[in-house]
């Protein structure tokens, strides 16, 4: 059971960066600006600032990652307030935070939202003919789930 959920030409775009890969994220950004610049974007703390210095416009900025950061971005994920998720995350350090990492990651395979966790496929995104216009996203009906009987 799916449900369709409208997404604007405009999307809202969540940037994540663990520390070894902020840089990668400012220059992809950097590299982007005119594409990001046609949408909303939202980012963990220090992530946000980079990008907002580098791009010299808006992000909103929430928590960082380890502070609560990912868990924001999860709830709005969870909303569905956020549209693509680019989160690049090192696969090669250990994180304090990562069951949050997991649960992030969990929510956008739950709510079928894009995601990136590297610059090749924060790539084919951003450069995907969707990116730019309105798209049916086909989303789980979790009615069924949510009425299920439970304890009985």
């Amino acid at each position: 059971m799916y449900i369709t959920k409208k997404l604007s030409e405009r999307k809202c775009i969540a940037l994540i960066a663990h520390d070894h890969k902020k840089v990668d994220m400012v220059e992809w950004a950097l590299h982007n600006r005119q594409t990001l610049a046609k949408h909303e974007l939202m980012a963990t703390g220090t992530t946000g600032k980079l990008v907002e210095e580098a791009l010299d416009r808006p992000v909103k900025k929430f928590l960082s990652g380890p502070l609560g950061g990912d868990q924001q971005i999860g709830s709005l994920i969870a909303t569905g307030n956020i549209d693509i998720v680019i989160f690049f995350w090192d696969p090669m350090e250990a994180q304090p935070h990562d069951t949050d990492v997991k649960a992030l990651l969990r929510l956008c395979a739950v709510w079928n939202i894009p995601m990136a966790a590297d610059r090749s496929t924060a790539d084919f995104i951003i450069t995907s003919p969707f990116m730019n216009e309105a798209y049916d996203a086909i989303i789980p009906d979790y009615n069924g789930y949510l009425k299920r009987n439970v304890g009985k």
